[in-house]
């Protein structure tokens, strides 16, 4: 199996000492969990990964990109969703103006990006929504339920048709109900072909076994 991610000692130092790491990956295809307490990195290391933030020490290669050599590269072919402060959504706007911000971010410059219709939006939005319902267009964002805006963010992050998607933070979602509707999308955007990394405190064998998914689990804790 080809490795999409492989990273030998790959670690982080900041002033205030380490942040991650070191640490050895080799990840393939399907969704992999980087399981760790608060507090071990979990987020650093994936905007590594995605070629967002730079490592001190150790080597890196994600897509047969060098990082942080091709990180812009990196950036091109991989997505990112659920960091907060990153790509937080303004809860003042509406679904519908929130996708055509996005649209118009990865569009070509001269492009005349109009805000989609519902049936527009339902086309791209409604196999990551997956059970969960689908919001209209002109619903705000502070309207949306915890787990609605998580999947419009992870929505959007697949509008650019990434190779890689990373999301950060299984447990934003409190209920157990909203993280398995979760589980359920990240699987399904596996299995069409697109590699899943997601950081999470721990992971859920009971809920992935009723899901039959398989998640490759990492554990911070253990190896960085």
């Amino acid at each position: 199996m080809q490795s999409t991610i492989w990273a030998d000692d790959l670690a982080l130092q900041a002033k205030r000492g380490p942040v991650y790491g070191p640490v050895n990956l080799d990840i393939g295809t399907g969704v992999t969990v980087l399981c760790g307490p608060s507090g071990s990195g979990r987020t650093s290391a994936l905007l590594t990964l995605a070629g967002r933030m730079k490592q001190s020490s150790g080597s890196v290669e994600v897509l047969g990109h060098s990082l942080p050599r091709g990180a812009r590269r990196v950036q091109k072919r991989t997505s990112i969703a659920g960091f907060d402060g990153i790509d937080s959504l303004e809860e003042s706007v509406s679904v519908g103006a929130a996708v055509r911000e996005r649209q118009s971010w990865i569009s070509p410059w001269w492009a005349f990006v109009k805000t989609p219709t519902q049936a527009q939006f339902a086309a791209v939005a409604a196999p990551i929504f997956g059970s969960a319902p689908l919001p209209s267009t002109n619903d705000t964002i502070w309207d949306l339920t915890e787990l609605q805006a998580l999947l419009l963010r992870i929505t959007l992050a697949m509008l650019s048709k990434p190779d890689v998607l990373f999301v950060d933070q299984i447990e934003q979602l409190h209920e157990a109900a909203s993280r398995r509707v979760l589980w359920e999308c990240l699987d399904a955007i596996a299995a069409r072909g697109t590699v899943v990394i997601v950081a999470a405190t721990a992971g859920e064998p009971e809920l992935w076994t009723t899901l039959r998914a398989t998640p490759t689990v990492i554990s911070i804790s253990e190896d960085f």
